[in-house]
């Protein structure tokens, strides 16, 4: 009775954020859940005391408020609640690489080469593009990164496709955010603003911007997988094996689908 009580605190447990609530609901396959959280109980709690793990991620950016999404639904359907706090880029790194934090929700491959204390999840779950955004009027075309060379940059501080896609470079100029970045181009003083193709649009949208435009296509295409501090290192089978799950049964591809609708609504 008390691991019936359990589950059904695990299931039934509410969300602060209303999104996470939206998404989780639609996506939702109880007998799976169930499934899998009487596999992994033992591994994910401790007597009748749930355990809450605490990630973070990068504030203002559009993948990362997909990711929040879906991956409170990953974890859900192995039983394990988590709260996600979104922070400026290298705080959420060092959060997660020291331990405050249990992990970051979403990074590139490369974030695990720098962050030797966490673990990458292997299997990754998402993805986005690194597109260079430009006036209108200008006669710039990127299609090459060695083509950012000849420009000022605008890029979002701590993020690390922009970090490694101009590494090297030195007219750049760092920013809290996307709006911030365009706001900087607009002004004349840069040339180029760097964001993930979705992020850029859905600001340009929101901003009410005719006058910037991205590229015809992206300079890099990047998967994104979850990082977990090493003191939880029991969670990445878990995690990897339930994304494999919802990947060969197409649940992953429909969560990302509503999560990205919400989100995108949410930000017009």
């Amino acid at each position: 009775m008390r691991l019936l009580l359990s589950l059904c605190c695990i299931f039934l447990g509410g969300y602060n954020n209303t999104v996470f609530a939206l998404s989780v609901d639609h996506a939702l396959n109880s007998n799976v859940q169930l499934q899998n959280a009487l596999i992994n109980q033992a591994v994910i709690t401790s007597g009748e005391n749930r355990i809450d793990y605490h990630f973070a991620s990068i504030e203002l950016l559009i993948e990362q408020e997909v990711g929040r999404i879906v991956l409170t639904q990953i974890y859900k359907n192995i039983g394990v609640n988590i709260t996600i706090s979104p922070l400026p880029g290298k705080r959420a790194q060092s959060s997660a690489n020291s331990g405050t934090k249990d992990g970051e929700i979403m990074r590139i491959w490369t974030y695990g080469e720098e962050n030797l204390n966490t673990i990458r999840v292997p299997t990754p779950y998402y993805y986005l593009e690194t597109m260079p955004f430009v006036l209108k009027k200008s006669d710039i075309l990127i299609e090459q990164q060695q083509d950012l060379a000849k420009y000022r940059l605008t890029k979002i501080r701590g993020v690390k496709h922009t970090n490694n896609i101009t590494k090297g470079l030195s007219d750049i100029y760092e920013m809290s955010s996307t709006e911030e970045m365009f706001k900087l181009l607009l002004s004349g003083k840069i040339d180029v603003a760097l964001t993930n193709t979705l992020d850029g649009n859905l600001a340009l949208k929101r901003l009410g911007l005719s006058n910037i435009i991205p590229m015809n296509k992206p300079l890099t295409r990047l998967t994104l997988y979850h990082y977990i501090h090493k003191s939880n290192k029991e969670l990445v089978p878990l995690v990897d094996q339930e994304i494999k799950r919802m990947k060969n049964n197409g649940e992953l591809a429909t969560l990302i689908q509503q999560a990205e609708k919400i989100v995108i609504e949410l930000n017009q």
